[in-house]
C-alpha cells in the first residue's frame, strides 16, 4: 500500500492512470475488454471523466437509470432513508415503512392479481424466487423457457438461459429446464401437465430486442392455463417506462402469475422482486416455514429510492415521454432496422464487424453504447427517459453521420 501511496507523487504517474490501473488489477473482470469509461460524476443523461469528457449514456445501465442520472427526488430520498435507519432484520421480519408504502404503490398499478411483493437484491434473484414459488405452489418440475431469452447468471437462472454458449462451460445446471422457441406457437403444445411454469419476456432484450409477434404472448397464456402451469413474465428490462408502458406486459394485456422486476425498480440502487398474488406467495411461508429468505432484499434505502424513482415517473409521465422519444428516434433512423418499443431500441447492422466498429466510433464521439449478449450484429440504444426531443435530435445526428 505505502509503494502506491509513493507512487502518486512520482510525475509520470496521474491519479487517473492508477485507478484505471488498479481496476484492472483488483477488481474482477466479466471480459478481456471493458469499456474502461472512469466515471466521476453523471447528471442526466450524461457521463462525466475526470478528465472532463462528457458521455451521452445510451445503455442506462442496461435500463436501470430510468429517471436519470442523479435524479434529485431519488438522491433525497436516499439520504433521508439512510439517515433515518439502514439494515435492521433479515426479510420478512420487521416493519419497515419504505418497503410496505413501496410494495403498495407497486400493487396500485399492477393488475389486481399481482397484489403481494417480495424483494429481493437483483433480477437474477427474483428469477430464483419465482421459480422456486412455481415449484413449490405447484407440485411440478419442470421450467418451460424461450431459446434467446437471458434471466441472470446465477445456476438457476442460468439453467433457463436460452443460449448454450454461456452456460456449457458451468453444467450440470438444473435439471427438468426445457427450452422452445420464442414466437413458435407450435412449440406451445411442448409444454404440458409437467409444466411447473414457463418464463418469458415480453420483449427478448439480450436476444436484440425481439418483440412478440401479434398474438403469441395471449396463446402462451392460454396454454398454460390449459395444463396448469404458472406463467411468469421477467420484466427486469422493460418495466417502468422504458417500452412506452409502464409495465411492458400492458402492451399485449397479457397478465401472468408471477412478475419480475428489478433494474430500474429501485432507481439506481440494487434492488430486485418477484411478485404474485397473496394465495400464491402464502405457498412459501409453510411446508417449510421460511420457504424463501434472503438478509438484504428490500434494504429500506433501496426502497425508498425505488419508491421516488417510480413517483418520479408518474409525476412527469416519463412513460409518455418514452414513448414519443422512441418514436422520435425510430422516425429519425427510419432509414436503418431498427427494433423496438418506447426507448428499448436495437440498431440492426447485419454483421458484427460493422457493430463494432460503430461502438467504437460512438464512443469516440462521446457516446456510451452496448451490444447484446446474444445479438452481436447490434448496437443498443435505450437512453434515460428523461432524454429530450432536442438531445435525441443530436443523437441521431451522430449516430447517422457514424452508420
Amino acid at each position: 500500500m505505502n509503494g502506491d501511496i509513493n507512487r502518486l507523487f512520482e510525475p509520470s504517474i496521474s491519479y487517473n492512470d492508477m485507478i484505471r490501473t488498479q481496476f484492472l488489477e483488483h477488481i474482477a473482470q466479466t471480459s478481456p475488454a471493458p469499456l474502461m469509461i472512469e466515471v466521476e460524476r453523471a447528471e442526466g443523461i450524461y457521463l462525466y471523466t475526470p478528465r472532463g469528457e462528457r458521455y451521452v449514456d445510451l445503455v442506462s445501465g442496461v435500463s436501470v437509470s430510468n429517471v436519470g442520472h442523479a435524479n434529485g427526488e431519488v438522491v433525497e430520498a436516499v439520504q433521508r432513508q439512510a439517515a433515518d435507519y439502514m439494515h435492521t432484520m433479515v426479510y420478512g421480519e420487521t416493519v419497515m415503512r419504505p418497503q410496505v408504502e413501496y410494495a403498495r404503490l407497486l400493487a396500485e398499478y399492477l393488475p389486481e392479481n399481482l397484489n403481494s411483493v417480495y424483494f429481493v437484491n437483483s433480477g437474477a434473484e427474483a428469477v430464483e424466487g419465482a421459480m422456486k414459488l412455481a415449484k413449490r405452489q405447484t407440485g411440478r418440475s419442470e421450467i418451460v423457457s424461450m431459446r434467446g431469452a437471458y434471466h441472470g447468471s446465477t445456476q438457476g437462472a442460468m439453467s433457463i438461459m436460452g443460449d448454450e454458449f454461456f452456460k456449457s462451460a458451468f453444467r450440470p445446471l438444473l435439471p427438468d429446464c426445457r427450452h422452445i422457441r420464442y414466437n413458435s406457437v407450435e412449440d406451445l403444445e411442448l409444454i404440458t401437465e409437467r409444466t411447473a411454469a414457463v418464463v418469458a419476456e415480453c420483449i427478448q432484450g439480450e436476444a436484440g430486442v425481439r418483440l412478440p409477434n401479434e398474438g403469441y404472448l395471449q396463446a402462451l397464456r392460454t396454454r398454460c392455463d390449459e395444463v396448469g402451469a404458472l406463467l411468469i413474465l421477467d420484466e427486469i428490462q422493460t418495466a417502468f417506462g422504458r417500452c412506452g408502458a409502464m409495465f411492458a406486459m400492458e402492451l399485449s394485456g397479457v397478465v401472468p402469475d408471477i412478475l419480475c422486476l428489478a433494474k430500474a425498480l429501485g432507481g439506481g440502487m440494487p434492488l430486485g422482486a418477484f411478485v404474485s398474488s397473496r394465495e400464491i406467495m402464502q405457498s412459501l411461508t409453510h411446508n417449510p416455514v421460511l420457504g424463501h429468505i434472503t438478509t438484504f432484499g428490500g434494504h429500506p434505502v433501496c426502497c425508498a429510492a425505488g419508491k421516488a424513482a417510480m413517483g418520479y415517473i408518474i409525476k412527469n409521465d416519463l412513460v409518455a415521454n418514452s414513448r414519443t422519444r422512441g418514436e422520435q428516434f425510430r422516425a429519425l433512423l427510419k432509414n436503418y432496422e431498427v427494433r423496438g418499443e418506447g426507448l428499448l431500441m436495437a440498431v440492426e447492422l447485419g454483421s458484427a464487424e460493422k457493430m463494432y466498429r460503430a461502438v467504437a466510433q460512438l464512443k469516440e464521439r462521446g457516446y456510451m453504447s452496448d451490444w447484446f449478449l446474444f445479438c452481436d450484429t447490434a448496437f443498443r440504444i435505450s437512453p434515460p427517459l428523461t432524454i429530450t426531443a432536442e438531445q435525441v435530435e443530436r443523437c441521431c445526428g451522430d449516430i447517422i453521420d457514424i452508420l
